[in-house]
């Protein structure tokens, strides 16, 4: 159980102090690391290091996994070797396990002089993109790891400092206040708010409206308000106070490029499509939804296939935005 984070009490005071933003990561990123059988032999003679090293890439070139180092040094001081070196892969090898040979996996290309008897060894089919993937890989055989060190601090929820989670803090209360406002309508209750960060600046609020329109998801919501602050727009929520536009930007590129959302629930895929398609900057949702299409459901965000990728992160007042779906 994770000690209970101390109250901030500077200035922008964060009312709720037990939540943490974590960011929603692609299958790739999340997924532990696929391991594939390699054969690997002990360096008896360190002075053929350089030599056995050089004659492998290029008899047995790793294609395709150039993440892996060719030699690891030995933990255990109690080894009659300090160092191993990988020969091959496993499904690249003549013949069946049982009846190889060091020559026969060398094939005669690679002297065997200062190698010992081959062994099998797990090592990782693709690099670690996370520091938990290569903490966890690096246990089987080490790998070349090129850190996103903003991606680490976030995955330990420490990316938003105390004043940010402040301002977070305050943008989904407004998201809060408007599903608030929905519920007493008659209207699901999930609440949205756009902003802008560069400014600090609400662009627009809205709630579920379904009553109206089956499509007037609160984040659909939200997207065509801003689209009337450029001009465009489809559709008319003045009957509704709480939907409301904060801000009239014109000159905003395209939609919602650069602007942050914040919604009290997961989006659904329909949501999660038009804000791709509004190319959204980042996505902040409070609770999990278990149609959810940002993490839970679907990854939408992170699809390759897309024109169009954004940032997500769960958890921003997370309890509270639970007990608004639960009560």
């Amino acid at each position: 159980v994770e000690p209970r984070a101390k109250r901030w009490k500077g200035p922008g005071c964060v009312a709720e102090d037990s939540w943490e933003a974590y960011p929603v990561l692609s299958d790739e990123q999340s997924q532990d690391v696929e391991l594939v059988e390699a054969f690997a032999a002990p360096i008896l003679d360190k002075k053929e290091t350089s030599r056995l090293v050089r004659e492998l890439n290029a008899a047995h070139p790793f294609h395709g996994l150039q993440h892996l180092k060719r030699v690891r040094a030995v933990q255990d001081q109690g080894s009659a070797h300090s160092l191993e070196v990988l020969l091959c892969l496993v499904q690249d090898a003549p013949g069946t396990e049982a009846a190889l040979s060091l020559d026969s996996l060398l094939s005669g290309a690679v002297g065997a002089a200062g190698l010992g008897p081959p062994f099998v060894v797990k090592v990782p089919a693709r690099a670690p993109l996370t520091r938990p993937q290569f903490e966890l890989v690096s246990q089987q055989w080490p790998t070349s790891f090129h850190e996103d060190k903003q991606l680490t601090v976030a995955l330990r929820g420490q990316l938003f400092g105390p004043e940010q989670k402040a301002r977070m803090e305050s943008y989904m209360m407004a998201a809060l206040a408007a599903a608030e406002a929905g519920r007493g309508l008659g209207m699901e209750p999930v609440g949205a708010a756009v902003v802008d960060p560069a400014t600090d600046t609400l662009v627009a609020v809205g709630h579920d409206c379904r009553a109206d329109h089956p499509l007037h998801h609160a984040v659909m919501v939200c997207i065509d308000l801003v689209a009337r602050s450029q001009g465009g727009g489809r559709y008319c929520f003045r009957k509704y106070p709480s939907c409301r536009l904060a801000r009239l930007d014109a000159a905003q590129p395209y939609i919602c490029t650069g602007l942050d959302l914040y919604v009290t629930r997961e989006p659904c895929v329909m949501c999660a499509m038009a804000l791709v398609h509004s190319r959204i900057g980042r996505v902040f949702y409070g609770t999990v939804w278990s149609d959810g299409a940002l993490g839970t459901k679907y990854k939408i965000h992170s699809q390759k296939d897309l024109n169009h990728r954004f940032e997500v992160f769960r958890g921003v007042l997370g309890r509270r935005c639970e007990e608004l779906v639960k009560a």
